[in-house]
């Protein structure tokens, strides 16, 4: 039996600036897909495993016409008109409901994994519009904030969907990501089930001003331009109300030297970029000790580069 593995990285979507079209990749944490080739013509999953190795208990759907690891697998089998189908097993590294791009990384890994099973394999472009297909299983909105970096790696700014355009924003190298999870779910659904549909002028200008400014520290290197720009006018005070204690872990990664901090995704899970190892260890301790100070106990936290390579064939 034919078959590969792939690890898909977690992913840090919206950034503040750009809900919906700007995301980034980080090292570590990620989701891991195994596909195996089958003669049956069929699509199934055979497990889905938690980060120790052991069943996971998730609630997801194991019909693969719903599930995001193998829902973009079955529409990818149709349009190729392939004559064996796949089995698929799932190693869950990143927790549902947690803001990092979990539906994300399992629908990319198994494309990442059953694309390199073919004998003429796609571009990893060509793989998007079957990508954002488990995303709108997942969550119910094929957005590519996740998609995108996870699927292409390092920071990404989406144009358009169809056709699919992009631009991979040159992040300096000394930014550090500072991640965040307080164990606790938040779905998707329903942290955009809470947004208005309407903006005021003002508010547009001002994130349409931040999101501009963001891009051109980027692109310019100036790293004083990109923290001056991550203020999200927009969605982070719709949502930070979901997050016990946002408010005080924002500012305490802040106080500790952060350029900035907002929600990763749609939550729970809280971001903050640093310049150096240092303020990256300060400004994590300060994070999680504001959120057991608001009685949120158990906590996991990252620090990672920017993951320039995205998904990959690990075996």
């Amino acid at each position: 039996m034919r078959s590969a593995t792939a690890f898909a990285p977690a992913t840090v979507a919206n950034v503040a600036v750009g809900f919906d079209i700007l995301g980034f990749a980080i090292e570590s944490v990620g989701d891991v897909v195994t596909v195996s080739v089958t003669d049956d013509g069929s699509v199934r999953i055979n497990e889905i495993l938690d980060e120790t190795g052991g069943p996971a208990s998730l609630d997801v759907p194991l019909d693969a016409e719903r599930n995001a690891a193998t829902v973009g697998l079955v529409k990818l089998r149709e349009d190729l008109r392939l004559d064996f189908g796949f089995q698929v097993g799932l190693r869950k590294g990143i927790a549902l409901g947690s803001g990092m791009g979990g539906s994300a990384a399992s629908a990319v890994g198994g494309l990442i994994a059953a694309n390199s099973l073919l004998e003429t394999p796609l571009s990893r472009e060509a793989l998007m519009k079957y990508a954002l297909l488990g995303e709108q299983a997942a969550s119910g909105a094929s957005h590519p904030d996740n998609i995108a970096p996870c699927l292409l790696g390092g920071m990404t700014l989406v144009l358009s969907g169809e056709p699919f355009r992009y631009v991979s924003l040159p992040v300096p190298e000394e930014i550090l990501a500072v991640i965040i999870h307080p164990r606790i779910r938040l779905d998707t659904r329903r942290a955009r089930a809470i947004l208005k549909a309407d903006v005021s002028l003002a508010n547009h200008v001002r994130q349409s001003a931040s999101l501009a400014g963001f891009i051109s520290g980027c692109f310019t290197r100036d790293v004083e331009m990109i923290g001056q720009s991550l203020d999200d006018f927009l969605i982070e005070p719709q949502r930070a109300p979901l997050i016990p204690g946002f408010a005080e872990v924002k500012a305490a990664a802040l106080q500790q030297g952060a350029l900035g901090a907002s929600i990763s995704g749609s939550g729970p899970s809280v971001f903050a970029l640093v310049t150096s190892e240092q303020t990256a260890a300060r400004v994590r301790d300060a994070m999680e000790s504001a959120f057991r100070a608001q009685g949120v106990t158990e906590v996991d936290s990252w620090i990672s580069p920017v993951n320039r390579q995205g998904a990959r064939i690990v075996g």
